[in-house]
């Protein structure tokens, strides 16, 4: 396997005016090419900033991070960002929000919008490429924001919560939509959740993090029968892994 991801002995240290607080520590895991990885742990234990030190947004104040070999020099063209939100532009139609990576990246190229556009073909939506995001629905919508973040071809996806402002029904669904199409287009994820039954049923790996100062508790690699999440969550063998990792957090 082609390793993809590795975060060795990552720590960061801030400031603040009385003191010196450390978020995260010691911080070590790698992924695969292709495979889907969740990070889970307390709430409050640093899971979006570990996302932001992946994504260069932040520096770590000891260690490396590498993308493809490459230490510390992570590209912003190597990765796709899904936020907590959709985020889409609601003075943009949903073509021109697909559109809006390529034009943030500087990618001109004729070939690179076809993609985006097959894209949208591919996974339902070419036919509402003239809407405007508030005449979709909210998982349409994810749909939508996902296939903005695939749109420049990225090597790696950062999901930050993406589904936590669904209700549980919709939530269900976008997990098997998300968890499709990004099984189908071949690419890496690192998904930030707190929620154990979708970390289990979308994972290849799973990272469980300490309270902080975010360290690596333990990593998980649940092998459950199933072509998609909603198949994996009604496997014996998911109320298994619910509770080992239930208690692995408590």
């Amino acid at each position: 396997m082609e390793k993809l991801l590795e975060l060795k002995d990552v720590s960061l240290t801030y400031q603040t005016p009385n003191d010196e607080i450390t978020a995260i520590k010691n911080l070590s895991f790698y992924c695969n090419k292709g495979d889907f990885m969740s990070i889970i742990g307390p709430s409050g234990c640093g899971k979006t900033t570990v996302l932001s030190l992946i994504a260069g947004l932040i520096s770590p104040t000891s260690g490396e991070i590498s993308l493809s070999g490459a230490k510390n020099t992570i590209k912003r063209e190597n990765l796709g960002y899904m936020l907590q939100k959709d985020e889409l532009f609601p003075w943009r139609n949903i073509e021109k929000n697909v559109y809006l990576p390529l034009e943030i990246k500087g990618i001109k190229s004729k070939t690179a919008k076809e993609n985006a556009l097959y894209l949208l073909k591919k996974y339902g939506l070419y036919e509402f490429k003239n809407n405007y995001p508030d005449e979709l629905s909210g998982g349409m919508r994810q749909r939508a924001a996902l296939i903005r973040t695939l749109a420049s071809d990225p090597e790696l996806l950062l999901l930050d919560e993406p589904f936590s402002a669904l209700d549980s029904q919709t939530r269900l669904s976008v997990c098997d939509d998300v968890y499709k199409i990004i099984k189908s287009e071949l690419k890496t994820a690192v998904l930030v959740t707190h929620d154990i039954s979708e970390a289990i049923s979308m994972s290849d790996i799973i990272v469980v993090l300490t309270a902080r100062p975010a360290q690596v508790k333990s990593i998980f690699i649940p092998k459950i029968e199933g072509e998609s999440p909603i198949k994996k969550r009604e496997n014996p063998d998911f109320g298994i892994w619910f509770e080992k990792i239930w208690r692995e957090l408590n």
